[in-house]
C-alpha cells in the first residue's frame, strides 16, 4: 500500500492561508528508507512553480495505485538532501495511517502560551495563543493592539517543555486572517514568515509533547 519510488504525489499543505491550503503540488518519490520518503520539490498544479518547503511544514499528501485508487496521508518535512537536484525528505506514515478517506487533521495543538509581539509602527503587546504548530499559530488579539490582515509582526514565544525547560522562539509572522468570536475578541491567525529551521523545531518539540500528552490521558 506505500507509494513506490517514482510514484507521483499530490501535495496540500497546511497553512492559515486558505487560499494556499486549497492549492495542489506534485512531486514524486525519489528515494526511500525505513522511516523516510525523499521527494523532489514540490510544482504547482497549474502553472509549474516550484514551491519552497520549511522543515516541520504539515502536508497532506494523496496518490494513486495501481488499482486506480486514491490514498491519503497526513505528514511533515523532517530535513533536505543535496543530491544531483535538491530532495525533500517527509516522515514515512506508519501503514495504518494510510487512509482511502482525506483527513486533514495536521500536527497543530491548542495551547495557551505567552507571546510577545511588536508591529511595524514598533508597538508592542503580550498575548496568548490559541493554538499552534509547525506553519504557525493563532492568537487572541488585545483591543488596544490594532491588527490587520497582511500585518508583519515581530514575535517572541514562550515554549514550555514537559522536563521543566523554557525556550524562548523569535520569528516574524504575518496575519493571514482574522476571526470575531462571539464573545467580541478577535483570533488572528499567523503564518511564519521568517523563522530559523532551529526556531520552528523548538515548536514542533513542543507540539510534540503536547500531541503525546493528549493521547496519554
Amino acid at each position: 500500500m506505500f507509494p513506490k519510488i517514482n510514484e507521483v504525489l499530490y501535495i496540500q499543505i497546511a497553512s492559515a492561508d486558505e487560499k494556499e491550503e486549497h492549492k495542489e503540488y506534485k512531486s514524486r518519490i525519489a528515494d526511500m528508507d525505513d522511516n523516510s520518503f525523499l521527494i523532489e520539490v514540490p510544482m504547482q498544479q497549474g502553472n509549474s512553480r516550484l514551491k519552497k518547503l520549511f522543515f516541520g511544514e504539515e502536508l497532506s499528501i494523496s496518490y494513486i495505485n495501481e488499482s486506480g485508487v486514491r490514498h491519503y496521508f497526513n505528514t511533515y518535512v523532517t530535513g533536505f538532501e543535496e543530491d544531483v537536484i535538491r530532495l525533500v525528505r517527509i516522515r514515512k506514515p506508519l501503514l495504518e495511517e494510510i487512509s482511502k478517506i482525506q483527513r486533514r487533521s495536521f500536527l497543530r495543538v491548542h495551547a495557551s502560551l505567552e507571546l510577545a509581539v511588536q508591529s511595524e509602527d514598533l508597538s508592542r503587546a503580550v498575548m496568548l495563543t490559541e493554538d499552534i504548530g509547525g506553519g504557525g499559530l493563532s492568537i487572541y488579539c488585545e483591543p488596544e493592539f490594532k491588527i490587520k490582515e497582511g500585518q508583519k509582526l515581530k514575535c517572541w514565544l514562550l515554549v514550555p517543555y514537559r522536563n521543566g525547560g523554557i525556550d524562548h522562539v523569535q520569528f516574524e509572522a504575518e496575519v493571514v486572517r482574522i476571526k470575531k468570536l462571539e464573545s467580541g475578541r478577535d483570533l488572528a491567525m499567523l503564518k511564519f514568515s521568517q523563522i530559523m529551521d532551529s526556531e520552528r523545531q523548538k515548536v514542533i518539540k513542543f507540539c510534540f509533547e503536547r500531541q503525546l500528552d493528549y493521547r496519554m490521558k
